[in-house]
């Protein structure tokens, strides 16, 4: 094995570049891992040509699977060869929130991709102990989608949905969102509407098993009526945060997923309606529960293997990791049309 291996190296904001760099190596209780694919999140889009970093130079990436390619010192939970779905937060395990087993409101955590080096290279170490070895069968793409599924999960589990809802899915087109939408179904709503801009994105909604997909506005104003029970927000467009309250039913839940980068404005109808019909509003950050990573993970794993949950279908790209900073920077621009986007940099799988 070479000394090197090639990775997408963030410098400063858009400046990414394709390099050789020092392949690492797994100390006591690591692994190192092998990419096996990396999917691309919202958030890298804003990270890397927006807002920038926590620490550079960087390589970002952080929705990823991996093969085992050895193990340091004292590491029993994996073995070389083993493909495993990779949780992104690296908890303290110390703090508060972690003693309480609230693992997505660690106070002192790492992160793959953001605070240390991700997923947009061939090969990335960690803790071995935290990794999630995967169902014999599954798929190494499927794999590395495990994050957002999981996040999508967390997100309703935060609501009060129950068989008979009607749902709503704001962005429902995006991973997030599809996934929702199907986690949805599973729970047993009685109606799914996605509300997405984008044509194609109402497709793949409705692919995933919404029963309507729908644009804001005259559209959406159309099919409210009395108002859904349950909103999944996960577009982060400050408009449609305001959107996503005034359309939830009496006694009802909105949830948001999707990070706004601009302030947030809710609307004197919108404020009236959240009091007056007692509306539950509530915040959902990342996808951890206890045991580390927590049920998120492990139910999202079981229904990809068992097939209960449709992931092929949202691909849009599947490309080599030489293709990062193009084809991110094309997406942070809305120029390309894309779902969700797999790199791969060991090759195709």
């Amino acid at each position: 094995m070479t000394e090197t291996m090639t990775a997408a190296v963030m410098h400063s904001v858009g400046d990414i570049r394709i390099e050789q760099v020092p392949r690492p190596v797994a100390g006591p209780g690591e692994a190192l891992l092998k990419v096996a694919a990396c999917g691309v999140c919202g958030s890298d889009l804003a990270r890397m040509f927006l807002k920038g970093p926590h620490r550079l130079p960087l390589i970002c990436g952080h929705e990823f699977s991996a093969w085992v390619e050895s193990v340091g010192e004292g590491v029993t939970s994996v073995a070389p060869g083993d493909l495993v779905t990779v949780p992104p937060m690296i908890p303290c395990f110390r703090c508060p929130p972690c003693v309480e087993g609230q693992y997505s409101l660690c106070e002192d955590y790492d992160y793959y991709g953001s605070r240390r080096d991700g997923a947009y290279a061939q090969y990335v170490t960690g803790p071995a102990d935290l990794l999630l070895k995967v169902p014999e069968g599954l798929d190494p793409r499927a794999a590395a989608m495990v994050d957002p599924c999981a996040i999508a999960l967390h997100a309703i589990w935060r609501t009060t949905l129950r068989p008979g809802h009607r749902v709503a899915v704001m962005g429902g087109g995006g991973p997030i969102g599809l996934f929702a939408v199907q986690w949805a179904r599973i729970m047993g709503a009685d109606e799914v509407v996605a509300v997405d801009v984008s044509a194609q994105k109402k497709e793949l909604a409705l692919e995933a098993g919404a029963d309507s997909a729908v644009s804001t506005g005259p559209e959406l104003e159309a099919i409210v009526g009395r108002g859904f029970d349950c909103v999944v927000e996960t577009s982060g467009v400050p408009a449609v945060e305001d959107i996503a309250v005034g359309i939830t039913a009496r006694h009802g839940s909105a949830v948001f997923i999707g990070i706004p980068n601009a302030p947030v404005t809710l609307s004197r109808g919108t404020w009236d309606r959240m009091m007056r019909l007692e509306i539950d509003v509530r915040g959902s950050w990342n996808s951890f529960s206890a045991p580390f990573p927590g049920a998120e993970w492990t139910t999202s794993l079981h229904h990809m293997a068992v097939g209960d949950l449709k992931w092929q279908f949202m691909i849009t790209h599947e490309e080599p990791v030489e293709k990062v900073p193009e084809l991110i920077g094309q997406m942070c621009e809305r120029a390309v049309f894309s779902s969700k986007v797999l790199f791969l940099p060991n090759g195709e799988l």
